[in-house]
């Protein structure tokens, strides 16, 4: 009996080594998060970036996020970040001077698992190599895009991430052309990830632009398993209620999409100081104006 389960543990361990998906199949986990700005209203408020922040690092260590696009970050929120993310670096820049200043569409990655291989940034406006507004937008937009190898994998494959402008109806489906554009100059056999907020729901043309595109497809469509019971938008009120999703993760065809989630984790902050006689109460609060948007995927291993 002993030489059975001897004969027939070897047998399942080989199969395991030898099964072309052990081989072959690889996978991870990937995420884009609006921060929402550092600003002294959202502090009066209760929503200061420095009660938010370690609660939105916090979700991030707990859901595994391995490479994430952000949005709204400014220069002392991304070091903040990185202080409390060990083992994670970002790649970006900041929209206003192309340098620090301004909000960024910065790419968080493990080091030990990816080797970042190329970077860059450009402007999403008819003028992409410098800081400007495009077409009808009220702000000036930036793109940051990275060239990364999975280590012990072979794998390579580019991740985009961007925020669109809020309200130029033109700008956000120029963008959507710029960003496709933009792919079509990269080599055809890599695989591209496409993150950001790009302030338009899954109804909207700019959306529909890169979603049938045929080089990109949103994850949301694609996942056979879904955690998205609200939108993305949440303006910090955990009651709010929307199917507006304008927040989004779009692959190329290498990937397989396994889970999609939009993550609504609370916590919760003291609402009156405990008195005598008096009981406290707290409110509901998140991390962001935004819910991060989350997918697990696998590839083929090149």
């Amino acid at each position: 009996m002993k030489q059975m389960i001897k004969t027939l543990s070897l047998f399942l361990l080989m199969g395991a080594v030898l099964s072309p998906q052990c081989v072959t199949a690889q996978g991870f986990t990937i995420g884009t998060y609006n921060l929402r700005y550092a600003n002294h209203d959202d502090s009066l408020n209760g929503n200061g970036w420095g009660q938010r922040y370690p609660v939105l690092i916090n979700m991030i260590r707990f859901h595994g996020f391995d490479i994430f696009g952000t949005q709204e970050g400014l220069y002392p929120q991304l070091q903040d970040m990185l202080a409390a993310l060990p083992g994670y670096s970002y790649i970006g820049v900041g929209r206003d001077d192309g340098i620090k200043a301004g909000e960024h569409s910065a790419i968080f990655y493990r080091t030990d698992k990816f080797e970042l291989l190329e970077s860059g940034n450009f402007w999403l406006s008819p003028i992409t190599d410098r800081p400007n507004k495009g077409w009808d937008a009220a702000l000036p937009r930036i793109c940051t895009w990275g060239k990364f190898r999975e280590k012990g994998a072979r794998f390579t494959f580019y991740m985009f991430n961007l925020h669109m402008d809020h309200i130029g109806v033109k700008a956000r489906a120029e963008s959507s052309k710029l960003i496709l554009q933009k792919i079509k100059e990269f080599p055809k056999d890599i695989p591209v990830m496409l993150t950001g907020d790009f302030n338009v729901d899954q109804y909207n043309e700019s959306y529909t632009l890169i979603n049938q595109s045929g080089i990109l497809r949103d994850a949301f469509e694609l996942s056979p398993i879904k955690l998205a019971s609200v939108g993305t938008f949440n303006g910090f009120n955990t009651d709010e209620y929307t199917d507006k999703r304008i927040d989004h993760i779009f692959v190329t065809k290498s990937f397989k999409v396994l889970r999609y989630g939009i993550l609504t984790d609370t916590y919760r902050s003291k609402k009156i100081e405990n008195m005598v006689g008096q009981k406290e109460t707290y409110k509901a609060r998140v991390a962001s104006d935004h819910y991060p948007v989350m997918i697990s995927i696998m590839h083929d291993k090149k």
